[in-house]
């Protein structure tokens, strides 16, 4: 709501279930001209919207979406876009079709520290990309869970890497080439039994341009959110980005550069409240402008949809356990429902099944 308020966007209506919710965003933003809905399809009937932002719980937002498209709405949509591929891929079609502008929220793109990365990457310092790491050691204890029941079900979240993580696995993928050869994971849950998906996910990736990817993705962390970075390495050169969000320039090192490291690390780190960081702001003014002048958004569906792809792999691929070839086809969370049941065994012990 603040990147909507401070972009100067004149919010016409609020939609949610949760009826003392939207009174307390009427009263925190000062929204007392604002209509209520609880019934989207009868805002989307009343209203005259440009832009709708879909920030329900996960496992919502495919049908959403596909409605708010029929509408002629623009749209950015939470991560991740969907927990379906085919609900993405029927999203993009449907955008395409009506012209409608649709952006997954990955606000981490707009961190200066990652621009400046994605500057290195484009302009080809690193030389040949060999390898890059995604670190995301979170803490949730069952208090979060409990602040709404759809949290870690397979129908409406996924686990860590599908919730927490999948900022940082976008910026992986997105770092280190995109396309996807090949995908090895193991999934666990390891202190959440109160929740149905993983609290751990480590993964293998295999890039086509030659290049590999590693992912940590955990809420098990003690007592608390540790860091959430990025490496990548290359040839001719070494980056790190740090803090509890990737927020912070860590390491930089290039065998070609002018630039002072401290210097880099100093301009284009920030230190932001929280894990949301600041990209918000930037990502609400990107769409925006993207409306106006009937380009893409900078961060588009089809990334969404990428970002998606890599999680559901990983979860494939544990599944299965067997690495996992990509492009993946009409899979979901859906698929993955029982992977954590528990049994009690002979000796008294509890263990995982599938």
């Amino acid at each position: 709501m603040s990147a909507a308020k401070e972009n100067q966007l004149n919010i016409v209506a609020l939609c949610d279930l949760d009826e003392p919710k939207m009174d307390s965003l009427v009263a925190t933003f000062n929204l007392d001209s604002v209509k209520k809905y609880i019934d989207y399809h009868e805002m989307l009937k009343n209203e005259e919207i440009d832009l709708v932002a879909i920030c329900t719980e996960s496992g919502k937002h495919g049908r959403i979406a596909l409605d708010c498209i029929e509408a002629n709405c623009h749209l950015i949509i939470e991560k991740p876009i969907t927990l379906s591929l085919e609900e993405a891929d029927a999203i993009i079609e449907k955008a395409q079709a009506n012209n409608v502008k649709v952006c997954a929220c990955h606000q981490n793109r707009f961190n200066k520290s990652v621009q400046k990365l994605r500057d290195a990457v484009v302009g080809r310092r690193f030389g040949k990309l060999l390898y890059g790491t995604a670190h995301i050691r979170w803490n949730r204890g069952e208090e979060y869970y409990k602040q709404a029941p759809w949290r870690g079900t397979w129908e409406q979240d996924g686990g860590a890497l599908m919730n927490q993580c999948v900022h940082n696995i976008d910026l992986l993928r997105w770092m280190m080439g995109e396309e996807i050869v090949e995908v090895f994971g193991m999934t666990d849950n390891l202190m959440h039994d109160f929740i149905d998906s993983e609290d751990l996910g480590l993964a293998l990736v295999r890039f086509a341009n030659g290049s590999y990817g590693l992912i940590e993705g955990t809420t098990t962390i003690y007592p608390q959110n540790l860091e959430e970075t990025l490496y990548i390495f290359g040839e001719k050169g070494t980056a790190k980005l740090g803090g509890k969000s990737v927020n912070l320039i860590e390491e930089w090192k290039f065998a070609e550069s002018n630039e002072d490291p401290a210097n880099v690390k100093e301009l284009f780190s920030e230190n932001p409240p929280n894990v949301y960081g600041f990209g918000h702001l930037a990502l609400y003014r990107d769409v925006i402008d993207a409306i106006l002048t009937n380009r893409e958004p900078y961060v588009t569906a089809v990334d969404g949809r990428k970002a998606l792809e890599l999680v559901l792999a990983i979860y494939q691929s544990a599944k299965e356990k067997k690495s996992v070839q990509l492009p993946l086809q009409k899979t979901s969370t859906m698929e993955f429902i029982g992977m954590f049941n528990r049994i009690v065994d002979g000796h008294g012990d509890e263990n995982s099944h599938e």
